[in-house]
């Protein structure tokens, strides 16, 4: 079996629900403290053992790409300073892993993006880090969880919650049967079911999957679904209908950074994460809480 050592994060879309900032900075550079929500995804695949990634990129978010490049005026400025510590940060952004960008030309759906990535990926199994999706976990990077996974039954692996039947309706949902511990066995999965009748479970995939090559065989052959887009729930449908799928129940938090509420709910948890700003930062928390 193929090591993984591939990524692939779709980054075209509009983020109309983060308008209107999103009209002139995208959603992926939405910063969490201090740090862009794209540079915690790109560190989440090189801690998952990940060494090439490809971010799908669209018009107007070139500033994204600028980002993972050097800036001779940041590095000339730093040095003269003698600002060592930052530039030794900045620079490290720049070599995390061998980063490199392709444009969606058309926004037609995630399953579209994914069949963008085929000369990329070739023949090898390769990881799928949603943009909008940021993941915590103190344990094991969350793509790395589903790596595991794909290197123990060898299929096209899905990170999945548990979520309400409202949400159901927003995401998708699995037919699943138990293995062990956290991981299933995908036979079947459904993009928005809007009925009870048309629901496996309340198991949906956010944010993160594992694929094989063969998605883009599938996916060149996949109708427009849900919202007149390909969907990529549709291809890994065909997956789990045929070969089968895995799906891990996975150990960490997520945060909707395409989501107003969930950029917010991020910024205040990192916080409270952040090394130097937490405990300034919790007794300003306690202060507002008691004026609230």
């Amino acid at each position: 079996m193929k090591k993984i050592t591939k990524a692939v994060i779709p980054a075209a879309g509009l983020g109309t629900r983060m308008l209107p900032i999103a009209r002139t900075v995208p959603k992926e550079m939405l910063p969490i403290v201090d740090r862009p929500s794209m540079e915690y995804l790109v560190r989440e695949a090189v801690e998952s053992g990940i060494t090439d990634i490809l971010i799908i990129n669209g018009r107007n978010k070139n500033v994204i790409e600028d980002y993972f490049d050097y800036s001779v005026e940041y590095d000339n400025n730093l040095r003269a300073k003698n600002k060592q510590k930052e530039l030794a940060d900045i620079e490290s952004v720049c070599s995390l892993a061998n980063v490199y960008f392709i444009r969606q030309k058309v926004t037609r759906g995630l399953g579209h993006a994914i069949s963008c990535a085929r000369s990329f990926i070739g023949d090898e199994p390769f990881a799928v880090l949603y943009g909008d999706d940021i993941m915590y976990s103190d344990t094991k990077p969350v793509t790395k969880q589903l790596i595991d996974a794909f290197e123990n039954y060898g299929k096209a692996t899905a990170g999945v919650c548990r979520v309400s039947d409202e949400d159901v309706k927003r995401y998708c949902s699995l037919k699943t049967d138990h293995i062990k511990e956290n991981i299933y066995a995908v036979s079947d999965m459904v993009e928005k079911p809007q009925t009870p009748e048309e629901k496996f479970s309340n198991f949906s995939i956010l944010g993160r999957v594992v694929l094989t090559p063969d998605i883009f065989d599938i996916l060149d052959n996949t109708k427009p679904g849900a919202g007149g887009e390909i969907q990529l729930t549709d291809a890994m449908r065909v997956l789990a209908q045929t070969v089968g799928m895995t799906a891990v129940e996975y150990d960490g938090v997520r945060y909707d950074m395409g989501d107003k509420l969930g950029f917010l709910k991020a910024n205040v948890e990192f916080a409270l994460r952040h090394p130097t700003l937490a405990d300034d930062f919790k007794e300003y928390l306690r202060d507002i809480a008691n004026e609230l």
